[in-house]
């Protein structure tokens, strides 16, 4: 099978397109013939090597997490799937090796694939695993965000941020979207009133929430939170996925949970969530798909389209 992999730590410049054999379907696998991979931003800290010291490393490795495709087969522990059906998969394991999404084929644990949502094209699909995973477990996990509830989202636009946004929006809250004023009609679209960035930025959620928002989901870093320090009510719940230690919020790190991932794909079949597609490039465009996405200037995910 064709797939693309890296046989060093490094950028773009690493990956090379090859022949890898067929892989093995274990018993509680699943074979998926990949249509789409999309790209995140952990994968390319994986490949840089950041963390070399904490998760076994075997060359060469596939990289690629997210993907949607079609059952080839399932292995005998995993009769709810077969061949034909339709599927997203986090594909992240507990080692780096030749098993990521930027291939034909990948064997995935039954454990990270779901259906995926009839509404969505493999390309949108391929897009929503790890952006859902992280906004979903943000939201409803660690800020329980409730109906009637406000919220604050940090990077609303992107796309972790603009499926928070639709996440919170089907809870019943009041979505703030922190965006710049290019995406401000696009947030509006997804159900939230957006705000810009910059000085001023607590006045102008206070002006639309005077008593200060429950909840704020920092989807970016860089001081964001600090930014939007005192926009929260007193008592108001803070969390961020890029910002870790950040004091009086809590940590937000993404893991594969079958019914987390369930319950967004069925916002999805029910109309009520979408990803946004920037940039779509072919397997053998990886290293451009990966530079693409480095710049930070595409508007929506970057997914690799495959066969």
């Amino acid at each position: 099978m064709k797939a693309v992999v890296y046989r060093r730590y490094g950028g773009p410049e690493v990956l090379e397109l090859t022949e890898l054999p067929e892989p093995k379907t274990h018993v509680d696998s699943v074979l998926i013939r990949v249509r789409a991979a999309g790209l995140n931003r952990a994968d390319a800290a994986i490949q840089a090597g950041a963390l070399d010291s904490a998760v076994e490393t075997y060359f060469p490795v596939v990289p690629g997490w997210d993907i949607a495709g079609v059952v080839e087969r399932s292995g005998p522990g995993a009769p709810e799937f077969e061949a034909g059906d339709e599927v997203i998969a986090y594909v992240r394991g507990d080692v780096q090796r030749a098993h990521g999404g930027f291939a034909e084929l990948v064997s995935a644990d039954v454990r990270g694939v779901v259906h995926k949502p009839g509404t969505m094209s493999f390309t949108e699909a391929a897009g929503l695993p790890l952006a859902a995973l992280t906004a979903y477990q943000g939201l409803v996990h660690a800020l329980a965000v409730r109906r009637g509830e406000s919220v604050l989202v940090h990077g609303a636009a992107g796309g972790v941020g603009s499926v928070a946004v639709q996440i919170a929006v089907a809870q019943g809250a009041r979505v703030i979207g922190v965006g710049s004023a290019d995406d401000h009609d696009y947030l509006r679209a997804l159900g939230a009133q957006p705000v810009v960035y910059g000085e001023g930025l607590a006045d102008r959620v206070l002006s639309l929430v005077p008593e200060g928002v429950d909840a704020v989901l920092d989807t970016i870093g860089g001081g964001a939170l600090a930014a939007s320090a005192g926009a929260a009510r007193s008592g108001g719940r803070l969390a961020s996925i890029a910002e870790p230690g950040v004091p009086g919020s809590m940590d937000v790190f993404a893991r594969m949970d079958r019914a987390d991932l369930t319950a967004v794909t069925a916002l999805a079949e029910a109309g009520l969530l979408s990803v946004r597609v920037g940039a779509v490039f072919p397997l053998e465009k990886a290293a451009e798909a990966q530079r693409a996405f480095a710049t930070g200037n595409v508007t929506g995910k970057v997914v690799v389209e495959i066969g």
